[in-house]
C-alpha cells in the first residue's frame, strides 16, 4: 500500500512540475477561445483534471504545448457542443496586462489602445484568434502552435500572416471610428 500511495505522491509532484506553471497560460487561451471567464475557468479546471487523469501516458518534455493542446480541445468540444451562442464578449483586459506606472493621460491613453485591441481581437475568426494568442500572448513558436493546434507548420504560419493582416485592418476601422467621434 506505501508503494502506491508513493506513487502517487510521485505523478503528482511530476504533473505539478511539468503542467502547473503553465496554468496561466491555459487560463489565457482558454479566456481568449471561450471569451466568458467563468466558462473559460470551467474548462481550465475540466483540462487539468482530464491532464492528471492521463499524465502516466506522458512523455513529452514541453508540459507547455501539452497542456494547451488539451485547453484548446477542452474549449472546441465545448464549443462544439452548441454552446457558441451562449458566449458573450464580456473581457476584463486587466487580468492580461501588465501594471504600469505613467501619467494619466499616457495611462488612459493605453487603456483606450487595449480596449481597442481586444475589441479587434476578439472580432478575429476563432482560427486566426487562436494563432496570435498562442504566439504574440503565449510566445510559442510556430512549431509549438503547430503541436498545440495539430495542423501543419504551413498552416501555422500561413493564419498567423492572416490574421496579422485582419488584426491591422481592423485596427486601422476602428481608430478610425474613434477619431470621428
Amino acid at each position: 500500500m506505501e508503494g502506491i500511495a508513493l506513487s502517487e505522491q510521485d505523478k503528482r509532484a511530476r504533473f505539478e512540475q511539468a503542467v502547473l506553471p503553465h496554468l496561466d497560460a491555459a487560463h489565457n487561451l482558454a479566456r481568449w477561445l471561450i471569451r466568458r471567464r467563468e466558462d473559460a475557468e470551467d474548462m481550465v479546471q475540466e483540462s487539468y483534471m482530464r491532464a492528471f487523469s492521463s499524465f502516466d501516458g506522458f512523455r513529452g518534455s514541453n508540459g507547455r504545448a501539452w497542456i494547451l493542446t488539451i485547453v484548446r480541445n477542452t474549449c472546441y468540444t465545448w464549443l462544439q457542443r452548441g454552446r457558441l451562442s451562449e458566449m458573450s464578449t464580456e473581457f476584463d483586459e486587466e487580468t492580461h496586462s501588465p501594471e504600469t506606472t505613467a501619467n494619466p493621460e499616457a495611462l488612459l491613453l493605453g487603456e483606450a489602445n487595449r480596449e481597442l485591441l481586444a475589441k479587434a481581437l476578439e472580432e478575429l475568426p476563432l482560427e486566426f484568434r487562436e494563432a496570435l494568442v498562442l504566439r504574440e500572448l503565449e510566445g510559442l513558436s510556430y512549431k509549438e502552435i503547430a503541436d498545440v493546434t495539430g495542423t501543419p507548420l504551413g498552416t501555422v504560419m500561413s493564419r498567423l500572416a492572416r490574421a496579422r493582416s485582419m488584426l491591422e485592418r481592423l485596427l486601422v476601422v476602428g481608430t478610425n471610428k474613434e477619431l470621428l467621434r
